[in-house]
């Protein structure tokens, strides 16, 4: 499967209390164009990944309201739309928003993790699209089995295209996911609720980074996480 019929895929898919970014629009905070540029951005960072040979994945649970519904990015707000694009050479990201750029904590965390290990990456969640609350979509919900079933595809054709040589599950609930799939993964904790400093040290002793390294951690909260 190319890139482009991957994507134009994921923006065929519709559920209830499910917002697709690839193919929706939120009448409150999207611009005219918004879905569009959503897939353009994911494109862009899928060619990417292909391109330099991205040997690992991190992957998470589902979009959340306040970065990937956003960007089209998974793990991914707006604020940091352009430290991925600087991470692949400069790609030609867009934002898909009216008004001020939105943070999300979970996100600036994986973001100032990936500056220090410096290494490209791709990111990606078990469920691709943003599920919410029925009649509050700036919520975030976990996914439901029928609807990770419904959708395991998109994420096996992923692994396919990018043949990765390690899959990073950020936390409990990716892992097990994964795990029913039979996709060998290594854990890490998920940064939010508490979690920040068990991520960064799992994510450093992943990637081989010396003792003195883990003095970053500490400057990862200093700025304070969106």
């Amino acid at each position: 499967m190319t890139a482009q019929a991957f994507i134009s895929a994921l923006a065929d898919v519709q559920m209830p209390d499910v917002f697709n970014p690839y193919s929706e629009q939120c009448s409150q905070h999207d611009r005219q164009d918004a879905p569009a540029c959503r897939r353009a951005n994911l494109e862009m960072f899928l060619h990417a990944a292909i391109r330099e040979r991205v040997d690992t994945i991190w992957i998470a649970r589902d979009l959340g309201y306040r970065g990937g519904r956003r960007t089209g990015v998974p793990l991914t707000d707006e604020v940091h739309l352009e430290s991925m694009s600087r991470l692949f050479g400069g790609l030609a990201v867009a934002r898909a928003t009216v008004g001020p750029a939105v943070a999300e904590r979970t996100a600036a965390v994986i973001w100032r993790v990936i500056a220090q290990i410096n290494q490209p990456v791709f990111l990606w969640n078990v469920f691709p699209f943003h599920p919410h609350e029925p009649g509050e979509p700036m919520s975030n919900r976990c996914h439901t089995r029928d609807e990770r079933e419904n959708t395991k595809r998109f994420l096996l054709a992923l692994l396919e295209m990018l043949q990765p040589r390690r899959v990073i599950a950020i936390g409990r609930d990716a892992q097990l996911a994964l795990l029913e799939l039979d996709i060998a993964v290594t854990p890490v904790r998920h940064p939010s609720y508490g979690g920040q400093t068990e991520f960064i040290g799992g994510v450093f002793s992943l990637y081989g980074m010396k003792e003195a390294d883990l003095k970053a951690q500490s400057s990862l909260f200093s700025s304070g996480a969106g």
